[in-house]
């Protein structure tokens, strides 16, 4: 029942290779999806956020406004280490919630964790595999700016708010070459589930 970690930094692609995953049978867990979840309203996250942060990051319908969380916190490593304090534990407990609701239901099951701070927070972790999804920043930078509307310099900001490529490539088992064509890129993660028992089977032997 292998645990795999798949990681990468803003707009690299890491989505494109949890769904291809995906297609190939395992059960993908979004961490970005907990974060949402142990944020909804009136939950035990989100009225311990509005008390570090004000209540006025909430809106009218007591949902959290994450613009607001953002611009009290973006930039700020003081106050990220506040946020991350008060979120990053309930995500760990239901993102291990989820993992065991899979096994339970399936003990032969690949679960994927597709979580972007996995260097930040999760790098220690008992994981099977890590993949990390990698292209270039500048061809990251130009993804935001082309599909996602970003202009130049918030581009550079959120690349640069994030951990460098080299500390997320330190972790990697797997990379995958993302700034190639899509087909390539999805030719790679065919091999990576072909060839997933035995990566898995060389990582434990060589950690002995």
């Amino acid at each position: 029942m292998p645990l795999l970690a798949l990681t990468g930094g803003i707009a690299s692609g890491k989505s494109t290779i949890a769904r291809r995953l995906g297609d190939h049978g395992a059960v993908v867990v979004d961490a970005d999806a907990i974060v949402r979840d142990v944020q909804r309203e009136g939950s035990p996250v989100l009225q311990a956020l509005a008390a570090e942060f004000g209540g006025d990051i909430l809106r009218a319908d007591g949902t959290l406004d994450r613009a607001a969380l953002a611009g009290r916190t973006f930039g700020d490593p003081a106050a990220v280490a506040r946020l991350n304090a008060v979120v990053h534990p309930a995500v760990r407990a239901e993102s291990a919630r989820r993992f065991a609701e899979a096994f339970a239901a399936d003990p032969r099951a690949v679960v994927v964790y597709d979580v972007p701070l996995l260097a930040e927070a999760r790098s220690d972790d008992p994981w099977d595999l890590i993949v990390v999804a990698h292209a270039p920043a500048d061809v990251r930078r130009r993804r935001l700016i082309d599909l996602r509307g970003f202009t130049e310099s918030d581009a550079s900001a959120r690349i640069a708010a994030q951990v460098p490529d080299d500390v997320r490539l330190a972790l990697a088992d797997v990379v995958v070459d993302t700034a190639a064509p899509l087909a390539e890129t999805l030719s790679q993660v065919d091999r990576l589930w072909q060839e997933l028992p035995g990566l898995i089977a060389r990582k434990k032997a060589a950690q002995g």
